[in-house]
């Protein structure tokens, strides 16, 4: 036996699961921890208050670098996360406790192996009261109408105050005084003790909507711009290392810059970081706030790099429009395993469900219209893929109240248009393009009164 021990390397010797790593994803809607492993995990939290914290204990581990690591992830911007500490609880127990700034909810549970990930145990930190995003939109293009019109007359106080009072003269040693003496002592001036960090403040509820803003928000044309992947889903990758979710998200952020430029129109994203977003959650997030359009933005793949030309996509219920759209909408809709979702929440899958079965005609014939205006300007920037709006069942497509549209801005797996995508020459050109399919769209098709619920 104890031949056989010697025989064995430290992998066999090894007790529990090895860590392969650990990812934290903040974002405004809510934060993900990740830890993947070559073995399932095993883990129980519990949420302790004054101070609130999150407990989580790891059965079958044993503290290892990686798990240090953890510490390290927490960006200071995190809008749920404070801090973490971990530490071993019990001789096989591992124990983590984030400091967290506000309450939340949180959700625990496990992904399968799939793509390049191995076993993960994921927790999401949502918050327990959720902001209206309708109401923040209208609150943000006030704030930023504000902060405008304060730049303006800070800028023209300045200019009167340097009319008015002359330039001071050059730094000098004052007339009639001494000069300050150099000290003798060659230490440094001590710094001062350095203060205690401050204790997360709770969040304040928001202020319940005025009449004006109310006014507002009937008057607005509302977009929701939805670049794909993100966070654990990176989507397609080019032959560089270039990843679909990073194009994706310039793209939307510029867009979105460019729309709320517009008088009376206002962007949602459905992600505005580099974090996972259900597909579920992207339509959900629309409805929300009750939006005029929505349109995904993604960079499309195939197996061969010659493959190339941007393509809009619309829903259809009646199967796909070519072997190609069928192939792609299958590899958008699995982005939900490679992201990672909580399949134990029946409830939105039931809402889902219930979306996609009330996905109406009227509706494709909308999005028709708009796949067809895009389409017709992004084809002046670039080669188009194919010379029509091409129809399959893309989940992230399905609010049945709402014109939708999927834009493949190109193959990011074409080495040429990989180089395209990442010129931010080229993607300004992709971005006013879209802008302006946006806007004729509404030109020729104005939306009808609303009377959206705050």
């Amino acid at each position: 036996m104890g031949q056989m021990v010697l025989l064995l390397g430290a992998p066999q010797l090894a007790w529990g699961a090895a860590i392969v790593g650990v990812r934290v994803w903040p974002a405004r809607d809510y934060t993900r921890v990740t830890i993947e492993s070559d073995q399932p995990l095993a883990a129980t939290h519990l949420l302790v208050p004054a101070p609130d914290r999150l407990v989580v204990d790891i059965d079958g581990l044993e503290l290892n670098p990686a798990l240090r690591e953890l510490v390290g992830q927490v960006r200071p911007d995190d809008p749920y996360i404070a801090g973490v500490r971990v530490g071993q609880f019990q001789p096989r127990v591992v124990r983590l406790v984030f400091d967290l700034k506000q309450p939340v909810r949180p959700q625990q549970f496990a992904l399968a192996p799939v793509a390049v990930y191995q076993q993960r145990l994921v927790f999401d930190l949502f918050p327990v009261q959720e902001s209206d995003p309708l109401l923040a939109l209208v609150r943000e293009r006030q704030d930023a109408e504000q902060r405008a019109a304060q730049s303006v007359q800070d800028a023209l106080g300045e200019l009167i105050a340097r009319i008015e009072k002359p330039a001071p003269a050059a730094a000098s040693a004052p007339s009639g005084g001494p000069l300050p003496q150099a000290s003798s002592d060659p230490r440094p001036p001590a710094a001062p003790a350095p203060r205690p960090p401050a204790p997360p403040t709770p969040p304040t509820p928001p202020a319940p909507p005025t009449a004006s803003e109310r006014q507002r928000v009937d008057r607005l044309i509302i977009v929701a711009l939805d670049p794909g992947h993100g966070g654990e889903d990176p989507g397609a990758v080019g032959p560089t290392g270039l990843r679909e979710k990073d194009v994706v998200l310039a793209v939307a952020l510029a867009l979105r810059a460019k729309l709320n430029a517009l008088p009376g129109m206002r962007v949602m994203l459905t992600r505005d970081g580099d974090h996972f977003v259900p597909l579920q959650e992207r339509v959900r997030k629309a409805r929300r706030v009750q939006a005029d359009l929505f349109v995904s933005i993604h960079a499309d793949a195939f197996f061969r790099p010659e493959a190339r030309g941007a393509s809009v996509f619309a829903l259809s219920t009646r199967g796909a429009s070519s072997t190609a759209a069928r192939w792609m909408a299958q590899r958008e809709n699995s982005s939900d395993q490679v992201g990672g979702v909580n399949v134990a929440d029946v409830r939105d899958a039931q809402v889902l469900g219930a979306m996609l079965d009330m996905s109406t005609t009227a509706q494709i014939k909308d999005s028709l219209r708009l796949g067809r205006e895009v389409l017709t300007h992004i084809g002046r920037v670039g080669r188009l893929h194919k010379p029509r709006v091409e129809q399959a069942g893309f989940a992230v497509l399905k609010a049945p109240d709402i014109p939708s549209i999927l834009v493949e801005t190109a193959f990011i797996s074409n080495p040429e248009e990989e180089a395209q995508l990442r010129n931010a020459a080229y993607r300004a050109q992709l971005v006013d393009a879209l802008a302006v399919g946006i806007e004729r769209y509404f030109a020729r098709n104005p939306p009808l009164a609303r009377q959206r619920q705050l």
